[in-house]
């Protein structure tokens, strides 16, 4: 006969026990929170999406019509930035964790990890007093020579506050949170991986190719959509900096620009009341499905290349 040996269970510390409590709390509260914020604006958004069109906010046939260009502005805002900034920390990454000395690589990061924490409303004045005069002639430049295309359609802006400008100032605010957190990941490259590309003849930049970037692709991935959450969500930049109007344009340099949603609720919620509240609830729960379905995009993507990028 056969006896089947059980082995002992591990002796469940108490210490285990409010660990495993604690995060499993963390992650209720969590999920809680987020029903608890899409239950509101559901709630407070249905009679703006059920009201009369007379009732809306300026000459709209419907609630879709008045929140369509604020979704195409928020967008193409951060689209925008997101294009700018997304090379630029990228090659900065790569600068501080495979080419800068260790004290110049050391000094590079933390003035990255300080410029994320700048409050917004310091880049919206840098970008008002700064930024715009400086690109106005700029501007005019591009109207005058490249005013065939439909990005530099004139006359320009002669305050330079236009959407270009809100992307270059958005650019700044993520250009730190893409770069820190792909130094980390090219940073977590095996070591082996490098070593056996340099060992086959490969220079430093094609070792980069052919090592880091592929090992790095999901979570680089994953930091620029990051960055691309805080460009869609920054409401004082885009109130500060930009003279919004609720219609569809790709002009760049234009004084006349599509308005965001955060920048759009920031400028009227004061002043709102009644069905116009709703209006503004409304547009944020878009805002906030936006949200969600770039970064289940997102995740969807990095789940994918996951398994091709050695990380696992």
């Amino acid at each position: 006969m056969t006896t089947v040996r059980t082995l002992p269970k591990a002796k469940v510390r108490p210490a285990d026990r409010i660990f495993a409590g604690s995060t499993k709390t963390a992650g209720i509260i969590i999920l809680v929170a987020l029903a608890a914020v899409a239950v509101f604006l559901v709630a407070e958004s249905i009679p703006a999406l059920v009201a009369d069109p007379e009732d809306l906010k300026g000459d709209y046939p419907n609630f879709w019509s008045y929140v369509g260009p604020l979704v195409f502005g928020t967008l193409w805002a951060a689209f925008l930035a997101l294009l700018i900034a997304f090379p630029i920390s990228i090659g900065i990454a790569l600068f501080i964790s495979h080419y800068a000395p260790r004290p110049i690589a050391q000094v590079l990061g933390y003035i990255i990890d300080l410029l994320a924490a700048v409050p917004s409303v310091v880049f919206g004045l840098w970008g008002i007093k700064v930024l715009a005069p400086l690109v106005t002639p700029l501007y005019v430049w591009l109207t005058e020579n490249l005013g065939w295309m439909p990005f530099f359609t004139p006359p320009a802006s002669g305050t330079g506050r236009t959407v270009l400008t809100v992307a270059i100032v958005l650019a700044v605010m993520i250009i730190p949170i893409i770069t820190a957190l792909s130094r980390e990941i090219f940073l977590q490259t095996p070591v082996l991986h490098e070593e056996a590309a340099l060992a086959l003849g490969a220079t430093r930049f094609e070792m980069i190719q052919m090592a880091v970037l592929p090992f790095a692709r999901p979570g680089i991935i994953s930091a620029a959509m990051l960055g691309l959450g805080r460009a869609l969500g920054e409401t004082m930049v885009v109130a500060m900096v930009l003279s919004p109007a609720i219609l569809i344009t790709f002009v760049l340099t234009g004084s006349i620009n599509s308005a965001t949603i955060p920048g759009n609720i920031a400028l009227n919620f004061p002043e709102a009341s009644g069905i116009a509240v709703n209006t503004l609830i409304a547009t944020g729960l878009v805002l906030f499905v936006i949200t969600l379905i770039i970064n289940s995009i997102a995740r969807y993507i990095v789940n994918r290349r996951k398994a091709f990028s050695g990380a696992n």
